[in-house]
Order: C-alpha cells, then structure tokens, then sequence
C-alpha cells in the first residue's frame, strides 16, 4: 500500500531529470545535430533508437549492480573514461570530414542502431544519467519494480528529447546550400564534441 504513492511521487521527478539531462548538450546531441544536418531526419532515427535504448539498458544494468564493479577497481572507471575520450575524438574528426547535406561524403554512413548504444558505454554523461537515476531517483521500497519504471520513464522522455537536435541539425542541413557551408558547420560540431570532453578529463 505504502509503495504506491512513494512510487507515483518520483516519477515526475524523474522524468524532469531525465528530460534536462537527455536535451542539453552533450555528445550524443552534437552527434545527433550533425548527423541530422548531413544525412537527414530519417537516415539518423536507427541512431536515436540505439542512443535511447541504449541509455536504458545501462540504467538497468547499473541498477543491478555493474556500479559495484567500480567501486572495488575504480581504475576501469578510469580506462573506461580515457577510452571514451579518445574515442569522442576519433568521432569529433570523422564529424569534422562529413560530406554533402542529404547525401553525405562519398561511402560515409550515419550510426547504426548498435554503434550508438554501444557507444552509451563510454558515454561519460550516459554514465552520469544513469547514476544519477539510480542514487537519487529510484525509492528502495519495491526497487526492481521502481527501477523497470524509472528505464521506462527514461526511456519515453530521452527519444524525443534528442529527436529536438537531429531535427535542428536536419533543419540547418535544408538551409546550407553549399558543400562548404556543410563543412564549416560539422567543423563546429567536431569542435563542441571536443570541448564536452573537458568536464571528462578534470574530473
């Protein structure tokens, strides 16, 4: 009886923090801005879902322990961190190199579905959301059944909430007439993923 009303009186919560922290800038959302500008809306859902689905799956993993791993060896926390770096600058220059709006550098392809949930493990701000959830948003009263809650709460509000970006991305793509004006704006998208590992690397 008691767990209903503690369960209902934290998902509003949730779903605020979960949306903040799904819309804001982040690598995902600059990812998802320049895919939309260079390939389009709809040639960039596959990576939506993977970002979406994959944030979830973390949450439940996390939520089921996988946290406890780093806190008996806090240096994977660290591989794990300079590894996603590393990577988010390998992505930054690949962002950098785009092609044409709507067709895309000759042989270059958008984020599947698995690359971006995949890439949600070295996601420092996926990691961030997920702790977050599950430290501060999911009541230990019947916590399996608030944890599934709190993976679908995410999950509804974070698709979306990134869908704002590609369609601002797909949006900027239509306006820029030019080859050049493309590569100019993925220049300033490579560059705003390389400045979002900043908060990474002094922590």
């Amino acid at each position: 009886m008691s767990v209903l009303p503690q369960t209902s009186a934290f998902v509003l919560p949730l779903a605020l923090f979960a949306f903040v922290s799904s819309v804001t800038p982040g690598p995902n959302n600059v990812m998802l801005t320049a895919s939309g500008a260079t390939f389009g809306y709809r040639r960039t859902v596959p990576h939506m879902l993977g970002i979406s689905l994959g944030v979830v799956a973390m949450l439940l993993l996390v939520g089921l322990g996988l946290g406890v791993a780093f806190e008996r060896e806090p240096r994977l926390y660290t591989w794990l961190k300079y590894l996603g770096a590393a990577y988010l600058l390998w992505l930054a220059w690949k962002i950098a190199r785009s092609g044409e709006a709507g067709a895309g550098q000759a042989g270059a392809q958008p984020f599947g579905f698995w690359q971006a949930a995949a890439f949600q493990w070295v996601n420092p701000k996926a990691w961030v959301m997920a702790i977050g959830i599950v430290a501060t948003y999911t009541p230990r009263d019947g916590y399996t059944a608030n944890l599934l809650l709190a993976a679908l709460v995410l999950g509804v509000v974070n698709y979306p909430s990134v869908s704002v970006w590609t369609l601002f991305g797909s949006a900027v793509g239509r306006a820029l007439r030019t080859p050049r004006a493309l590569q100019r704006f993925n220049w300033c998208m490579a560059a705003l993923l390389v400045l979002s590992l900043y908060p990474v690397l002094e922590g």
